[in-house]
């Protein structure tokens, strides 16, 4: 297998840190970014760095020139990015009306924006080789959206939506454009859940107070019973990136736990997706 120019976000924890090191196993290049490096991941950063094929670059995935640096400076060093993957992202739960305007907008801006932002940079160097593969990691809640999601879930959709136009349209030009949706994992982003700003609308959920501690509780039950594995998302990358052109799925279910509910849907809304573009006369874009 050709070796790749990789470039993996948020890659200090979690399913960035596992995927950085399961695709640099297989030799690629892979280009890893945190932010932070001289602080709060200074150690991460170091140990991540000292593993073959694996160069460390600070990035702040929501600002402009610092993504753009980045982009440079791999394309300074190997010419191109064959492969996007778009890992980084945060979370948020609580009642939707906590949330304001602006937690809303620092969802999509970290969820939504900063894969874009990357994808638009690497896009051209991937369309000019007519080679590519762009995997954004979304969520099963990007399929349905759950109470006390709703923040989540409305950025998680909006990264699929933005996904699933790219699968087709991207295709004539040999770039591959796919989602992997990951259920409940014992990730370090499950400890940094963030919460609505406006505490003023608490008091009037107090009859649905008591739900939320029986979601966490359902959820820990659940982690004794199947005991996930965040490596299944890593290795649902090194999959993706094993297959050939051309016949990597739009979307990937990696959930030992609901997956099967996930996976349905996305069959059922594959069979009936095709027939839309058909009636639109899309037809040459499937594949």
């Amino acid at each position: 297998m050709d070796k790749k120019v990789v470039l993996i976000t948020g890659t200090n924890s979690g399913f960035g840190w596992l995927t950085a090191n399961s695709v640099a196993a297989l030799g690629h290049k892979v280009y890893a970014t945190m932010r932070d490096t001289d602080g709060k991941n200074a150690n991460k950063a170091k140990a991540l760095a000292e593993v073959e094929n694996i160069t460390i670059l600070d990035v702040s995935l929501t600002d402009e020139a610092s993504v753009k640096s980045a982009i440079d400076t791999i394309i300074a060093k190997e010419g191109t990015i064959d492969i996007l993957v778009n890992n980084a992202g945060i979370s948020m739960f609580g009642v939707a009306e906590s949330s304001s305007p602006e937690d809303l907008q620092r969802m999509i801006d970290v969820n939504v924006v900063a894969p874009w932002r990357l994808m638009k940079l690497a896009l051209p160097f991937m369309r000019k080789q007519s080679e590519g593969l762009i995997i954004n990691i979304s969520s099963g809640w990007g399929r349905f959206s759950a109470p006390f999601f709703a923040m989540y879930g409305a950025s998680k959709f909006a990264l699929e939506g933005l996904s699933e136009s790219l699968h087709y349209e991207l295709r004539p030009f040999g770039v591959d454009v796919a989602i992997i949706q990951p259920g409940s994992f014992p990730t370090e982003m499950s400890q940094k859940v963030q919460f609505g700003s406006d505490t003023s609308v608490i008091d009037d959920y107090k009859m649905i107070a008591d739900i939320p501690d029986k979601i966490f509780g359902a959820v820990g039950q659940m982690f004794e019973r199947v005991k996930p594995n965040p490596q299944e998302v890593a290795d649902a990358v090194v999959n993706l990136i094993n297959l050939p052109k051309g016949q990597r799925p739009l979307r990937t279910v990696a959930d030992p736990s609901t997956g099967e509910i996930v996976k349905t849907a996305n069959d059922a809304v594959e069979t009936e997706y095709t027939k839309v573009l058909t009636a639109f006369g899309m037809q040459e874009l499937l594949p």
